[in-house]
């Protein structure tokens, strides 16, 4: 994913940057306790509002040590980590920018207005957003990589209908095509709905509610016994490709049966069944929520 490999590559950056400042910033404190090597003598006086100031702050020694520990060894840890593709380092990655950022928030605390702290304070925020992008785009990629191909049975009474763009949804519809010998039918837009464009380019069709022309399938919907429609939420809505979908099969579904998968703990979005009765002409189908998290599903929450 080209989104992974670029925040991957950001986060690397980072860490190595605040690594090596930080490591050679310590090496200065810690030659010359006094601070002389770094102009930092006149600073001293500031660390005496801090607790236990006159066991560790009369000099710079634990300063140093506290840099060395805090900020240098654990993000160049961080580096070699995602440099080896470890999970651990992408999370560690993102943590190490939010404790930079509360480093820097004791230096803005105990020190007068300086652009050098606040630099570094944009470089923690900047940090912590590439880890937390890296990480939530290496789930999405989990989530990818667990979907397999999917053979439709030569014939079933059952068929699966959905649309996903991330893999969400399509997981669910997999999972419950096999457990019921289903046909599947995934939805095919030829809207732009891939990497973060089609985020936007969804989220626009999803605000004004427009549904989302459909690439023809060969599926005759009507000569199914049961359809299941698995379904996302776009912007609070039926999703725009489900919508269109309702739309074009209304009155050709014998029984219908809705999955509503969110992002949304606490919510059942029972409102998008009601939607869905109404766009297909039917009166209350069975229907369940489902939060989806990363590669993870959690519990099937029956609604009605």
């Amino acid at each position: 994913m080209k989104r992974y490999s670029f925040f991957r590559a950001i986060l690397l950056f980072w860490t190595a940057f605040i690594g090596l400042g930080a490591v050679a910033g310590s090496v200065g404190m810690l030659t010359a306790i006094d601070g002389s090597n770094l102009g930092m003598q006149d600073l001293l006086p500031f660390f005496q509002v801090l607790p236990f100031a006159d066991a560790l702050f009369q000099n710079f020694l634990f300063p140093g040590i506290s840099l060395l520990v805090v900020n240098g060894l654990t993000n160049l840890t961080a580096f070699v980590l995602i440099l080896r593709h470890s999970r651990k380092g992408i999370f560690l990655g993102g943590l190490f920018g939010f404790t930079l950022m509360l480093w820097i928030t004791i230096q803005f605390i105990i020190f007068p207005f300086n652009l050098l702290s606040t630099a570094y304070f944009i470089f923690g925020v900047l940090q912590l957003i590439a880890g937390i992008v890296c990480y939530i785009s290496m789930k999405q990629m989990d989530l990818q990589n667990s979907l397999v191909d999917y053979k439709n049975p030569a014939s079933s009474d059952t068929l699966v209908v959905t649309f996903s763009r991330k893999g969400h949804c399509l997981k669910l519809a997999l999972d419950i095509a096999r457990q019921r010998g289903a046909r599947l039918l995934e939805l095919k837009t030829a809207e732009p709905t891939e990497g973060d464009l089609g985020f936007w380019w969804c989220g626009r069709f999803g605000m004004h509610g427009w549904p989302m022309p459909l690439e023809r399938y060969a599926e005759d919907v009507s000569s199914y016994q049961h359809v299941v429609i698995v379904t996302a939420v776009w912007a609070f809505r039926v999703s725009c490709p489900i919508k269109a979908f309702a739309i074009q099969e209304r009155g050709r579904i014998k029984e219908a049966e809705y999955f509503i998968c969110h992002f949304s703990y606490g919510m059942s979005y029972s409102y998008i069944a009601v939607k869905l009765d109404e766009l297909l002409g039917i009166k209350a189908a069975k229907a369940s929520s489902i939060c989806c998290q990363g590669s993870r599903q959690g519990r099937i929450i029956a609604i009605r």
